[in-house]
């Protein structure tokens, strides 16, 4: 979007303002599918969890994977709002709930749509079999997570040399294993993380293949990392390390299933703020701005992640601080942002917002999460 339609948004409907464009999620979908085009896209709707989002990735042609009740009856609710047809065509197993640990309460509900779910521990299987026994199930592996921005593998996943024992566990309690999962870790640059995950399942498969369990599915996971600046590779470069392990180590006719979340929704939303104060501390001029770390820019804190504040008024920059409007001193959004000098309702914004962002906004200080608005639907 056009600078001028940004602002003629934010004088619309007020600030802070969430701005997210349907183009590009379709663009994001169709450049993963374009890449990897064996692989059925499950989007991680904790990413970015709007209803209108679940709703055009589901007619663009993806599938879901939720990491809770919640996340699950969104994707079901809102499929059922598109059409009849939509609905009667739509196929329960095109869900994966992905959280290995689940509460049993979720279990009992999940249960009568026989849905396809994680575990990388007995307790959980055990936890399965009693409470939703129609499951199909997918072992989660631990893999490398070196150089992510966000690490998984020390909450989640089985090691590889005990995989093989929990899939023949599964079996014995009249559980079906449909296949193996991982994650590489979130916003994931480093691609070997991708060559050895895919090496280690490979060697899981073949083993359990031996014991008389051949498995159907690979999950590959999320981590496909966005472009939040020059110095992520191109997504076509980590899709040709994928695609020839892929072609490499398994057969023609697996099923191979991702889980993107952040690469759809980060470049699809931009936020806009406005000024409500300034000041100079220690030489530094200091902003603060109508959102915070508890609210948009909750990825700060949560997600390690860094959203560069520009301003649509042009003039000479210099070094600044911009904080949000809570009275907590936590709350700082960034040290370190080129500015030029601004006044009280002056607006700045944010590009590549859309991902772990107002996903987790707070009510925090009785201060409300970021107004939504969705364009190009």
């Amino acid at each position: 979007m056009t600078q001028k339609q940004l602002q003629a948004i934010a004088k619309k409907h007020g600030t802070p303002v969430v701005i997210i464009d349907h183009d590009v999620i379709r663009k994001n979908y169709a450049e993963f599918k374009k890449h990897l085009p064996k692989v059925q896209c499950y989007f991680a709707v904790k990413a970015n969890p709007a209803p209108e989002i679940v709703r055009t990735l589901y007619k663009a042609g993806a599938s879901f994977d939720v990491a809770s009740l919640p996340e699950f009856m969104t994707v079901c609710a809102n499929i059922k709002k598109l059409s009849a047809k939509a609905q009667q065509d739509f196929i329960w197993d095109k869900i994966i709930y992905a959280n290995p640990t689940k509460p049993k309460e979720t279990l009992r509900t999940l249960d009568k749509y026989k849905p396809l779910v994680t575990y990388d521990n007995v307790n959980e299987l055990k936890k399965i079999k009693q409470y939703a026994p129609h499951a199909g199930v997918v072992l989660r592996l631990r893999v490398d997570n070196t150089g992510s921005q966000c690490e998984l593998s020390s909450k989640f996943g089985c090691a590889t040399g005990e995989a093989a024992d929990l899939i023949e566990a599964a079996f014995k309690l009249g559980l079906v294993v449909e296949g193996l999962s991982f994650h590489v870790g979130s916003q994931c640059t480093n691609f070997q993380n991708f060559v050895q995950a895919l090496n280690a399942a490979a060697a899981v498969m073949k083993e359990s293949a031996g014991r008389g369990h051949t498995l159907k599915i690979l999950d590959i996971g999320g981590g496909f990392p966005a472009p939040y600046n020059k110095h992520v590779r191109p997504f076509g470069e980590l899709a040709r390390v994928i695609n020839a392990e892929i072609d490499r180590l398994f057969a023609p006719d697996i099923q191979i299933l991702a889980e993107p979340g952040r690469f759809l929704v980060a470049s699809a939303a931009t936020s806009i703020a406005s000024i409500i104060g300034k000041a100079v501390r220690d030489g530094k001029t200091c902003y603060y701005i109508d959102d915070s770390v508890y609210h948009t820019y909750s990825g700060v804190i949560f997600d390690h992640c860094q959203y560069p504040i520009k301003a649509f008024k042009k003039g000479k920059t210099e070094i600044c601080a911009v904080f949000g409007q809570t009275c907590d001193g936590l709350d700082t959004i960034s040290q370190s942002e080129q500015l030029p000098d601004l006044e009280n309702e002056d607006l700045v914004y944010s590009e590549n917002i859309g991902a772990y962002s107002n996903a987790s906004a707070t009510y925090f200080n009785g201060f409300p999460p970021a107004k939504v608005v969705h364009v190009n639907e």
